[in-house]
């Protein structure tokens, strides 16, 4: 005997599917500079002009030749020699007139109208800085790769916030949560340090970044970017590794949900729309 289906209880089925399959977000490459950024390892969009950590030489030596760039919100009018004197720059954040820059042993505080520094915190024995983010109220977080250490900033002073977080990077603060990515765990973390797993992907987290609903964009260094959901669903947006490309620590244009990627090695920045 034939299965009884109920009609409109299979056409709904159907139409979620659609709708579900249809909802899929994807990535579509808008723009890409040329090959002339030096070792790009962070991008930053704030108020229409994009910034870029360069590494310029190793990725974990104080050689001094590190900078950021600046750029137009298109990739143009590169600004390769904004800020210099840096060692390996990486992870950046802003807030208020103040650009925050993880720089292997400090955090780097730049003007952003003269794009000079005008101080440098130091974090007690570290040389791993990797990423930081800025809470909205103005509280500094910085992950210590090398240490496995989260350290919190507060009027200049760094306070150690969280230990025992083994490849942990990327740092992202949304409301009164921090989230983090610990090796391929994506979490979020309370006030107290209290750690909640959201999903785990199957490489090392480099990117964080929220796109509005709760969801998020990642990325790993090797090059992948991944669609990460609030209910911890994990959709894969882009894969570069099998072209040797590197994703590394992307920016986010919220209004027009652009993706601004450094390629790392292959010394670019892409932008990608986020459909």
């Amino acid at each position: 005997m034939k299965p009884f289906i109920k009609l409109p209880l299979f056409i709904a089925a159907i139409f979620s599917l659609v709708a579900a399959t249809a909802q899929k977000p994807t990535l579509e490459k808008i723009w890409e500079t040329d090959s002339v950024l030096a070792v790009p390892e962070s991008v930053l969009f704030v108020n229409g002009t994009l910034y870029v950590s360069l590494i310029d030489g190793s990725p974990w030596e104080a050689d001094g030749k590190g900078g950021i760039a600046k750029m137009d919100p298109d990739g143009k009018n590169i600004q390769s020699s904004w800020v210099t004197g840096l060692n390996a720059p990486k992870g950046m954040a802003s807030s208020g007139n103040h650009l925050y820059v993880a720089d292997l042993s400090d955090v780097v505080v730049v003007d952003l109208e003269k794009g000079s520094i005008i101080q440098k915190i130091s974090i007690e024995n570290a040389s791993g800085l990797n990423d930081v983010t800025v809470d909205g109220e103005g509280v500094v977080y910085v992950s210590d790769s090398r240490t496995g250490k989260i350290w919190r900033i507060e009027n200049s002073q760094p306070k150690l916030f969280l230990e025992g977080q083994e490849g942990i990077n990327g740092l992202k603060a949304v409301g009164d949560k921090l989230y983090i990515g610990a090796g391929p765990l994506f979490a979020r973390v309370d006030t107290d340090g209290k750690l909640e797993k959201i999903a785990t992907v199957t490489q090392g987290i480099d990117g964080i970044e929220p796109v509005g609903n709760g969801d998020f964009v990642l990325t790993a260094w090797p090059g992948y970017i991944w669609y990460v959901r609030k209910d911890g669903q994990v959709e894969t947006l882009l894969e570069t590794h099998t072209q040797k490309i590197n994703t590394a620590d992307i920016g986010y244009h919220p209004e027009k949900k652009i993706v601004y990627v450094p390629t790392f090695f292959a010394k670019t920045v892409a932008a990608y729309q986020l459909k």
